[in-house]
């Protein structure tokens, strides 16, 4: 993304005007992440937001007994990081696929959005959006099989046109539905088998979304 095209992006996300955009874009940093960087590990502070420009960041967790979870995935247009305090990061954010992000230190955010009551609000938004999608995750996980967590991580992927343009890895895929990674690979096996998905590289196209739907039970 163009340097000038950062202002527009920032004015959107937090459905600010073109002056206080401006104001955000120059106390913003960016960063450029190639593929599976970790950009900040579990328990470093975490004094900064973060807005994706592209690409997309998982935030997995390790357990005391080694064990990896995944808790959310953002895309772009999202925000992760600390708000409205500066506190410790609970789990690991590593990037999938190439990532831009923009960097803003939390106290210098939380003072705009005391300010200004349109970046107070685009926040209250997307953070009441992240929240949602968390819970909806949080509901998989007690009703649906292991199999249908990992239809449904395939649906909350597909873009208007039923494509995942950059496909997770099976181990990733299972840590987002809370599964092994062999359930997970037989579940995608069974997709391919019926025509449902199509794999091509890093693409995969999901030629069937009816029947994919129907099958998250």
């Amino acid at each position: 993304m163009l340097k000038e095209e950062w202002r527009s992006a920032v004015s959107a996300v937090f459905g600010c005007n073109d002056a206080i955009a401006s104001n955000l874009v120059r106390d913003m940093s960016h960063t450029a992440f190639s593929h599976n960087v970790v950009i900040a590990h579990q328990g470093d502070p975490s004094e900064h937001c973060w807005l994706i420009l592209d690409g997309s960041v998982r935030i997995q967790l390790i357990s005391c007994d080694g064990q990896r979870a995944q808790l959310a995935y953002h895309g772009p247009g999202e925000v992760f990081g600390a708000y409205p305090d500066v506190t410790t990061h609970r789990a690991d954010i590593i990037t999938s696929g190439d990532t831009e992000v923009l960097r803003i230190a939390t106290s210098t955010i939380a003072a705009v959005a005391a300010d200004h009551a349109s970046v107070a609000y685009g926040l209250s938004r997307l953070f009441a959006r992240q929240l949602d999608m968390a819970l909806d995750r949080m509901a998989a996980r007690a009703t649906l099989t292991a199999a249908g967590r990992v239809y449904s991580e395939l649906m909350r992927l597909v873009d208007a046109d039923n494509i995942i343009s950059l496909v997770p890895t099976v181990t990733a895929l299972a840590m987002g539905a809370n599964t092994s990674r062999e359930t997970a690979s037989r579940a995608i096996t069974a997709l391919e088998r019926r025509g449902i998905v199509k794999r091509d590289g890093q693409m995969m196209t999901v030629q069937a979304p009816r029947m994919l739907k129907e099958l998250i039970f």
